[in-house]
C-alpha cells in the first residue's frame, strides 16, 4: 500500500496551517537553492535520490585532485535546517502529489521541478567520495588515457589531466567538426590549438562504439577505422534530461520533443500555475550553466514567496534569458578559454593565479568571494530573440553596458566552498 506522507507542521496552531507544503524535486544547484530559500517561508520537502548536494564546476578537479571534493559535496541537511527531506527518486506527478519509487505519495500546494539531465550518482557522500578517489587512482596509474566526447566535460578534464600530468598521453575523440559546439568557431580554434600544444590528440568528427568494448580492453577502433591504444577511458558525451519520470503524468504534454519542460517568463510549467521549472532541465534557449540555474532558482523562489502569500499573479518576477555570447572553459589550474560578446581571450587568466581561480572565473556571475566579474548585460524575455552578429542570446543583468562588478562569498549558492565544472561517465 503506498504510504502517504503527512506533512508535519512546523509552526503551532492557525499560522502552522496556513503554511504552505511546497515540494522541491531534485536536489542539484538549482533544486537546493530554491529548498533553502523557501525553508522558513513554507512548509518545504525536498525530494532528492542522493543525501548531498554537488557542486557541478568542482567535478573534474576532484578527479585530478580528491581532496577537493570534501568541499564540494554538500549533506542536504547542511543548508535545508527547517524542511523535510526525502532521499528517493520521484517517479510520477499528480495535480496534488509526487510519488516516489517507494510508494510515497508527498502531497504539495506548490512544486518546483529540477531533475536536470539523469546522471546516477552514489546515494551517500562517502561512496561518492570514494568514486573520485577511484577515478584519481585509474588516472594516476594509467600512461595513456582516451577521453570521448569534445564538448565543455570533454575538454575540461582533458585540460585538467593535461596540466596536472603532462607525460600521460592523451586523446581526445569527438564527433562534431569541432570542440565546444556550444560557442562560437573562434574559441574552438583556440581551444584546439591550447590542447594541441599540451600533447593532447584530438580526432574530430569521429565516434567511439564503447558498448563493444570489454572492461579490460585497451585498444579502442574509431569510426574512421582508426586505433586508440588507451589504459582506461573516460566518457564524457551528453547526457539524457531527467524527465523520463514525467512522460506519463499529468505533465507529459507539458514536454518538448527534447523532454525538456516548457515554462512561461515567469518559470511556471505552462498550463500548471502552481508547478515550476527550473535549470537544466527547462526548455529555455540558453547556455546550460550552473549559475544561470542559480538565478532561475532565485526567480522561482520571489515567484513562490509572492503566492504563498496571496500576491497578484502580475506582479510575479520574469526570467531573462541569459546571452550565450558570454562562455568561459577552464584549462587546467590557471588558464581559460573565454568568449565575450567583442572578443575571446585564451591562456592564463587573472582570476586564475591562485590555482583553483579558473573553477571561480568560470562561474562567470557566480558568488566568489572578494572577486570581480566581468559582465555585458542585453536583457531579453525567456522566449525573446534579441541574437548578436554571431547569432547568439543575451545576458541578463540589472543594468545595461559593461561593468566590474564586485561578488560576495561563495563561489556556491549555499555558502560553502567549491569550485570548477560537470562531471564524466567512467566505466
Amino acid at each position: 500500500m503506498k504510504e502517504r506522507i503527512e506533512m508535519e507542521q512546523t509552526q503551532g496552531g492557525e499560522e502552522a496551517e496556513r503554511r504552505r507544503r511546497v515540494v522541491v524535486v531534485g536536489g542539484g544547484i538549482a533544486g537546493s537553492l530554491v529548498a533553502k530559500s523557501l525553508q522558513f517561508h513554507g512548509d518545504v520537502t525536498l525530494i532528492d535520490p542522493k543525501e548531498y548536494l554537488e557542486i557541478p564546476w568542482a567535478s573534474l578537479r576532484s578527479m585530478v585532485e580528491p581532496s577537493f571534493a570534501e568541499r564540494s559535496l554538500i549533506y542536504h541537511r547542511d543548508y535545508l535546517t527547517n524542511g523535510r527531506i526525502i532521499t528517493s527518486s520521484a517517479i510520477s506527478v499528480t495535480n496534488t502529489e509526487v510519488l516516489t519509487s517507494e510508494g510515497r505519495l508527498v502531497g504539495y500546494d506548490y512544486l518546483v521541478i529540477a531533475t536536470g539531465h539523469a546522471d546516477p550518482l552514489p546515494v551517500s557522500k562517502s561512496d561518492r567520495f570514494k568514486q573520485y578517489q577511484a577515478e584519481h587512482e585509474k588516472i594516476e596509474k594509467a600512461s595513456s588515457i582516451l577521453i570521448v566526447g569534445g564538448g565543455p566535460t570533454g575538454v575540461e578534464l582533458a585540460g585538467e589531466i593535461a596540466v596536472d600530468y603532462p607525460d600521460k598521453k592523451l586523446t581526445l575523440v569527438h564527433s562534431g567538426t569541432r570542440l565546444l559546439q556550444f560557442i562560437g568557431p573562434k574559441a574552438s580554434n583556440k581551444t584546439l590549438d591550447w590542447l594541441k600544444s599540451k600533447k593532447v590528440e584530438v580526432k574530430l568528427e569521429q565516434s567511439v562504439d564503447l558498448k563493444s568494448v570489454s572492461e579490460t580492453s585497451k585498444t579502442f577502433l574509431t569510426s574512421s577505422g582508426e586505433t586508440v591504444n588507451a589504459d582506461c577511458h573516460f566518457l564524457c558525451t551528453a547526457k539524457p534530461m531527467g524527465s523520463t519520470w514525467l512522460k506519463e503524468s499529468v505533465l507529459k504534454d507539458s514536454l518538448d520533443h527534447f523532454g525538456r519542460i516548457m515554462v512561461d517568463e515567469n518559470l511556471r510549467v505552462k498550463g500548471h500555475p502552481n508547478v515550476f521549472a527550473i535549470g537544466d532541465i527547462t526548455d529555455i534557449k540558453e547556455i546550460k550553466q550552473g549559475y544561470l540555474a542559480q538565478k532561475h532558482a532565485l526567480v522561482a523562489a520571489k515567484n513562490l514567496k509572492l503566492l504563498m502569500i496571496g500576491g497578484k499573479e502580475k506582479q510575479m518576477a520574469s526570467y531573462h534569458q541569459a546571452h550565450s555570447a558570454i562562455a568561459l572553459v577552464s584549462l587546467g589550474r590557471k588558464e581559460a578559454v573565454a568568449q565575450l560578446p567583442f572578443t575571446t581571450l585564451i591562456g592564463h587568466i587573472p582570476e586564475c593565479n591562485t590555482g583553483h581561480g579558473c573553477f571561480y572565473v568560470n562561474a562567470a556571475a557566480q558568488e566568489i568571494k572578494n572577486r570581480k566579474v566581468l559582465f555585458k548585460s542585453s536583457p531579453t524575455n525567456v522566449h525573446g530573440s534579441s541574437k548578436n552578429r554571431n547569432g547568439y542570446g543575451g545576458e541578463e543583468s540589472m543594468e545595461e553596458g559593461w561593468e566590474l562588478r564586485k561578488v560576495p562569498s561563495g563561489p556556491d549558492p549555499l555558502h560553502h566552498n567549491g569550485g570548477s565544472p560537470k562531471k564524466p561517465t567512467t566505466p
